[in-house]
């Protein structure tokens, strides 16, 4: 099998220094100690492996396998984390945007009690809300990214991306079976894989009742209650 050349490894090398006695480590899949385990067996993304690594004792060279400076690793952390939720909210507005297409695609050609099943109230809330929720996340993601390209503090706004994109995303490929009504559930239609593949971003870089923490702590302090 093939990895990546180095793992990136999140390390404490201090164990009195709280939050500054962490440090990131270039570890390298061969070095001795490191196990990769077999891919898990997920609910979806297939596509993308995640396998468990255990290390054991391993050496690492002090100079060229340190990533940034010692003490550093957490905050280093931290600002990856939130990288990556902005990510996972593009992701996100990328996997409802699939989902409310095909919804469309076969709602235009579905035809019951006499007529298209788009002349029926229900569905047509369905395509309202969901063409509107995906336009709101597709925007937030795109203030979060612009506010990370100008060097400005991006946590909320990335926190709320994030948040606000992976949900819209269960919603969009919930309804978006619900108008395939049982062929939905059939893996005939790319629906139900979306919804499969979705249901990881609300958890990835932070339940969705994380983000909402973040959120709400960075706005108790710009109005000074935090």
């Amino acid at each position: 099998p093939k990895y990546a050349p180095v793992i990136i490894t999140l390390t404490r090398s201090d164990k009195n220094a709280g939050a500054k006695g962490f440090c990131m480590l270039l570890v390298e899949p061969q070095y001795e100690g490191v196990t990769v385990h077999h891919p898990e067996k997920k609910m979806g993304l297939k596509a993308s492996p995640t396998q468990q690594i255990t290390y054991d004792n391993v050496r690492v060279p002090i100079i060229e396998g340190t990533l940034g400076e010692e003490g550093k690793g957490f905050h280093q952390t931290m600002e990856t984390l939130d990288g990556g939720r902005i990510s996972i909210g593009a992701l996100s507005v990328g996997l409802a945007q699939a989902a409310f297409e095909a919804a469309m695609k076969y709602a235009a050609e579905r035809e019951a009690f006499g007529g298209k099943i788009t002349q029926f109230q229900a569905i047509q809330w369905m395509i309202a809300d969901a063409a509107l929720e995906i336009e709101a996340a597709r925007l937030l993601v795109y203030r979060a990214a612009w506010l990370k390209d100008q060097g400005k503090n991006f946590t909320k706004e990335a926190a709320m991306a994030k948040l606000m994109a992976s949900e819209v995303a269960e919603k969009v490929s919930f309804n978006a079976i619900q108008i395939h009504g049982s062929y939905g559930y059939s893996q005939e239609f790319p629906v139900e894989r979306i919804y499969r593949d979705q249901r990881l971003m609300t958890i990835g870089e932070g339940t969705s009742q994380i983000q909402r923490l973040v959120i709400a702590r960075r706005v108790l302090q710009e109005y000074g209650l935090g």
